[in-house]
């Protein structure tokens, strides 16, 4: 063992530890000075700091702004350039005869964008949170090239969403690659994926399932995992069916990570744009448009920007955001208690 201490003090490492331990001892002078003066939570206030400062710069700061944004009008960017108006953006997304019908409401973009949001979000995250655990599922057995099968799933994940906006309309355009393989294969007709309204809007659920449920399915897998063996073989030398098995063992015990994608999945669900953005561009019609895009081309994008009403937009939709995340965290801290019972 000396001989290998030797060995790497008189090695590169030994080298650059002899450079680097000058400095760290003249940094180890004042840091000691401070946890003499504060403490130790004086200390992790000191670490933490860096990464508050980050997030006063790039979150508190930018939200503080867009609320302002939100209390004024006009198309001028500058805010010196802009109008107070109060509430006025926030009273006009809200007067509506019938929150259930755009058309009678006087912001009715808005409404007809978080109408398709709310139905993307409710099949979106039911069939990605089923597919993932299936997959999951799958992924957790013996089979052949387990390996190479994660690997497949995960790569998409990797992938930039403008990217995976473009593969999916290279496939599904008019002349596309679906269309061919359907007319060579079983001579059917083409047929217009990305210009048909329904036809488009599954299209933006399937092409985000296939790009998002590998990170979920991993999330997954690690549960079960984690899941120890006992059970299963204490489960099968009592004969317990592979049903009863996943309802009283699988599930429950795998509910903690559920929860963790639930709450992910809700979250980039109702933020949907890259992809859908590239591959329908928001049409046709409105019938792919979601809050963000709307956002987007309120903001920055239309000849008749509103940057006042996108920033409300916004702030609404945040709210919305807030509001899921604390009702599953709810959620985990019942499980929680009933696991701890």
């Amino acid at each position: 063992m000396s001989a290998n201490i030797k060995r790497h003090r008189t090695g590169l490492g030994g080298i650059a530890f002899a450079v680097i331990r000058p400095v760290m001892s003249l940094i180890d002078i004042p840091l000691r000075a401070l946890q003499r003066a504060t403490g130790q939570g004086g200390m992790a206030s000191f670490f933490i700091l860096p990464n508050m400062a980050v997030f006063t710069i790039f979150v508190l700061i930018p939200f503080a702004i867009n609320f302002v944004y939100s209390m004024t009008g006009g198309i001028e960017i500058f805010l010196n350039q802009r109008d107070f108006v109060g509430a006025e953006h926030y009273r006009d997304i809200f007067t509506c005869g019938s929150y259930l019908d755009p058309a009678s409401c006087r912001r009715d973009g808005f409404w007809t964008a978080a109408q398709n949001t709310t139905l993307f979000v409710i099949l979106q995250v039911t069939l990605l949170i089923i597919v993932s655990l299936i997959t999951a599922l799958i992924l957790n057995r013996q089979i052949i090239g387990r390996s190479f099968w994660r690997a497949m799933f995960f790569f998409p994940v990797l992938l930039s969403p403008v990217v995976v906006g473009l593969i999916w309309r290279w496939i599904l355009q008019r002349d596309g690659l679906l269309n061919f393989v359907l007319l060579e294969a079983f001579g059917a007709e083409q047929f217009n994926w990305l210009t048909d309204r329904t036809a488009a809007f599954a299209a933006t659920i399937g092409v985000s399932i296939w790009a998002h449920m590998g990170f979920y399915t991993l999330i997954l897998l690690a549960g079960l995992q984690a899941i120890p063996k006992d059970l299963y073989e204490a489960a099968e030398m009592d004969g317990t069916s592979k049903s009863r098995v996943f309802r009283r063992i699988t599930l429950p015990l795998l509910m903690p990570n559920l929860i963790v994608v639930l709450v992910l999945a809700l979250i980039k669900a109702v933020q949907v744009f890259d992809e859908v953005y590239v591959l329908t561009g928001g049409g046709p019609g409105t019938s792919t448009m979601y809050l963000v895009q709307y956002i987007y081309e309120k903001g920055f994008a239309s000849e008749l920007r509103n940057p006042g009403l996108a920033a409300a937009a916004s702030i609404i939709m945040g709210a919305v955001l807030v509001v899921l995340t604390l009702m599953q965290m709810a959620a985990s801290r019942r499980n929680e208690k009933k696991g701890e019972r």
